[in-house]
């Protein structure tokens, strides 16, 4: 091994030793002298050089009516800006051509504005452009670099008016005229099912967020996914590549009918106005399916106009009144303990019940005296209601309002739409230290006849359609299929939510006693002279602050059915708020469930054409005189007594030329030859002119020469 040379190895590293440090104190000066003396000039290249990735926005979806009209959908709009910044520094000679053509076109430029924006003068658009070329930034220059030209949002046409300005219609990079792009969100029905549909608020920067309704349940559906754009920039040019492209939205269906939707509303207005009401609810759905046709909700506003503010609808929870009644007598006629033929002596109209005075509406008459369960409802006597339910289970009253629960009054719909309230329906010997909670012996009574409960109208509507769908309970549905690029990616089924809501022959039995309700009972209003109604009214008192005897009750009424009777295929209640008397269900929702019913089966039924005739015209055809016997089999083939007609007193007088003229060739040649006359034909068609005249005595051997046209 040979020995360590110290004499020839250490000046080897010494020499490594001094090149490293040379190298290093070149690094470190030429770093110091980028870092200072050539500072500017790599900012100059690093601005020009520049990368960077903006995320791409999706077209959102649109919102669609069950038969494919547009509901909502979205529509461009800017906000336009100047840069009076805008182009390269160091190109001084174009920033002073620039500022020539501004203050040239300016004039020209304003006159402009102000013709697509009529609301400013030419000089309040000169002030304001001025203004803002004159504005000093933070870092010492001259020049707004994103001053807004017009405050509001444009559409896109009139963003193309603008780009046609003087100098607006520039490059971007030159001339600095710029805009922001913003999706806004329209309704070509308006207000149509503005709660329902939901609404959009943008905000600055293209965001916006979904505020209610189907626009908010179904968000995710109908915005899509935002892509990804990477720019870079060239000396002077921006190149954009796509990374991700993005996803538009799915377009949602809804179950909406347009023509359904603009009667119910229509109908409701029509209705507060007429009462003077505050508040109205109409809800109009399909039988089989569950389907949501037409869903209103108006309150008054403050300047005394109707307005869709809140989905009152779905969750408005509140004392239903007695619509809740049929509830009640369906779970005592399913679990068998009356017939609709038991009879409940109801006496003059106020009956004693744990202390309180039960009392029905017309007590101050007299009352109903002895009535059978049918007629208790039919008349909706709260006595005759609540009296069996007191009497059958108030010993167990939480097998009544198990019973409820079993006939799907109070399910819980669990609908997609964000508002929702289910029903709030209180069981007995529940703890609690809310005292408006507790159980007493008053409860049951008056939760039976439709208070101490609170329900939203989309459930009672339910129930009843539960009812006439022959006990078979369906979901709700508001939305029936998803569609991309006009293709069907998903499509909603309707949903059972319970098989059979109670027996079958207890659905039938309600569904008699339902029937007449409207056409004996106290929802004559609601019925129709063209088809049977079935169906409830409801009348309940809404304290305010203060008590029922504070002076300031309120009624919500209601009527709840369905049409036609013998094959149900729409269910619908109408629910108004007001304040005072008088106060009547069945006149006052039932008159507005009428004419529901009505503009409803008006535009599906298919009414044959005799229906439309005049029942004070006498519709019989002009017959000319002609071959009666083939007229005869005509007027036969149309339903009329050709023998009632006398078709001979069309005849002229006998051995006297006849009026033919306006007849065909046919006839006019078979009357003439009949009374010995020949003819002779010029033409085709029917009788214009005639040789011989109308009356003209008739000889053997005559010639009579017809012109046709």
């Amino acid at each position: 091994m040979s020995k360590f040379n110290s004499e020839k190895v250490l000046p080897r590293y010494l020499f490594l030793a001094v090149v490293l440090t040379i190298i290093g104190v070149a690094v470190i000066a030429k770093a110091t002298i980028t870092m200072t003396v050539k500072k500017g000039y790599w900012e100059t290249v690093a601005s020009k050089m520049t990368s960077d990735s903006d995320s791409v926005r999706p077209n959102r979806g649109n919102i669609l009516s069950s038969d494919g009209q547009l509901l909502a959908s979205s529509i461009p709009e800017y906000k336009i800006f100047m840069d009076y910044q805008a182009g390269s520094k160091e190109d001084t000679a174009w920033t002073h051509k620039r500022d020539s053509i501004w203050y040239a076109d300016l004039d020209s430029l304003c006159n402009g504005l102000s013709k697509i924006f009529p609301d400013w003068t030419p000089e309040q658009f000169k002030k304001r452009l001025e203004e803002g070329k004159r504005k000093i930034m933070r870092n010492g220059s001259v020049g707004a670099r994103h001053w807004a030209v017009w405050p509001k949002r444009i559409s896109y046409n009139t963003f193309c008016e603008v780009q046609e300005l003087p100098f607006f219609n520039m490059p971007a990079n030159k001339g600095g005229f710029h805009a922001e792009k913003f999706e806004a969100r329209r309704r070509p029905f308006g207000s149509l099912a503005e709660r329902t549909i939901g609404d959009i608020r943008s905000f600055e920067g293209g965001k916006d967020t979904a505020r209610f309704g189907i626009e908010l349940s179904y968000d995710s559906i109908l915005r899509g996914k935002y892509g990804i754009e990477h720019k870079e920039k060239v000396l002077n040019k921006k190149v954009s590549f796509t990374v991700k492209p993005p996803v538009d939205g799915a377009d949602v269906v809804t179950t909406i009918d347009v023509g359904m939707q603009d009667l119910a509303e229509q109908a409701v207005i029509e209705g507060l106005k007429k009462w003077n009401a505050s508040m109205g609810v109409a809800i109009l759905m399909e039988v089989k399916t569950g389907d949501v046709k037409a869903i209103v909700n108006m309150r008054r506003g403050e300047d005394g106009e109707y307005h869709e503010r809140f989905n009152d609808a779905i969750s408005y929870r509140c004392e239903p009144g007695s619509v809740f009644k049929v509830a009640s007598f369906l779970v005592a006629l399913d679990d068998g303990v009356v017939d609709t033929s038991y009879v409940i002596n109801t006496g003059c109209g106020v009956m004693k019940m744990h202390g309180a005075n039960m009392k029905d509406h017309n007590w101050h008459h007299g009352g109903y005296g002895p009535i059978n369960v049918a007629r208790a409802l039919e008349v909706s006597s709260n006595i005759g209601v609540s009296y069996v339910i007191d009497k059958y289970y108030g010993h167990n009253p939480r097998k009544y309002v198990e019973g409820l629960y079993r006939v799907g009054i109070g399910q819980d719909l669990k609908l997609p739409i964000v508002g929702y309230l289910p029903p709030n329906i209180r069981m007995p010997d529940t703890k609690t230290t809310n005292r408006s909670l507790y159980w007493s012996k008053t409860t049951l009574p008056w939760m039976s006849i439709g208070y101490e409960t609170q329900i939203a109208p989309i459930n009672t509507v339910t129930f009843y359609n539960a009812i006439a769908n022959n006990g078979r309970m369906m979901r709700p549905r508001f939305v029936k299929r998803f569609m991309k690029d006009g293709q069907v990616v998903l499509e909603t089924q309707p949903e059972v939510i319970k098989e059979q809501i109670a027996k079958p022959q207890t659905i039938k039995t309600m569904q008699t006693v339902l029937r007449h309700v409207v056409s004996q009972g106290l929802g004559k209003k609601a019925g129709s002279h063209s088809f049977q109604v079935s169906g409830k009214t409801g009348t309940a008192q809404v304290a305010k602050a203060g008590g029922y005897k504070s002076g300031t009750v309120e009624y919500w009424l209601s009527f709840c059915g369905y049409f036609p009777s013998d094959d149900p295929r729409y269910t619908c209640i109408v629910c108004i708020k007001k304040m005072g008397l008088p106060a009547s269900g069945g006149l006052m929702s039932g008159g507005i469930f009428h004419n529901i019913s009505e503009g409803v089966m008006a535009k599906k039924l298919k009414l044959r054409v005799e229906d439309a005739r005049d029942s004070l015209s006498v519709l019989v055809p002009d017959v000319k005189a002609g071959n009666a016997e083939a007229a005869t089999y005509v007027l036969g083939k149309l339903g009329i007594n050709a023998s009632k007609m006398s078709l001979s007193d069309r005849k002229t007088e006998a051995h006297k030329m006849p009026d033919v003229k306006g007849m065909g060739a046919r006839d006019a040649v078979y009357q003439l030859e009949r009374m010995g006359v020949k003819v002779k034909l010029h033409g085709t068609g029917w009788v214009k002119r005639q040789d011989i005249a109308p009356g003209t005595i008739l000889k053997p051997g005559m010639l009579c020469t017809l012109e046709l046209n």
